[in-house]
């Protein structure tokens, strides 16, 4: 299983960040995983920030519920993450990855910074 996410690479603060996850090798309808979305803040530690399962049932971090959104596109093997009003803060390397009994495989991550 591969993992490929896809970003802008640049919002401002306040819009809508929008990430893409490209799965190969696997589908994320079938088996016992989930699907999720880590983000790394520069000199900071991971966030898990929510996940999928293979039913389109949505798992988030509690911090970021309101702010977040999960879905998929089960034609294309995709899923994404929505994350409204962001800030500065938000800038960060997002990762998306396969869960099951811990973390892996992951995609490479994309940066995506906010600044106006």
């Amino acid at each position: 299983v591969q993992l490929q996410e896809s970003g802008p690479g640049l919002v401002k603060p306040s819009q809508t960040l929008s990430l893409t996850c490209t799965v190969s090798g696997g589908s994320i309808t079938t088996g016992g995983a989930v699907w999720g979305w880590i983000r790394q803040p520069p000199g900071k530690g991971l966030e898990w920030m929510g996940a999928i399962d293979t039913s389109g049932s949505c798992y988030y971090n509690p911090s970021l519920k309101s702010r977040t959104a999960i879905s998929r596109d089960t034609s294309k093997n995709q899923f994404t993450l929505q994350l409204s009003s962001v800030a500065p803060g938000a800038t960060a390397v997002y990762y998306c990855a396969r869960g099951n009994r811990g973390w892996g495989p992951w995609g490479q991550g994309t940066q995506d910074n906010v600044s106006s």
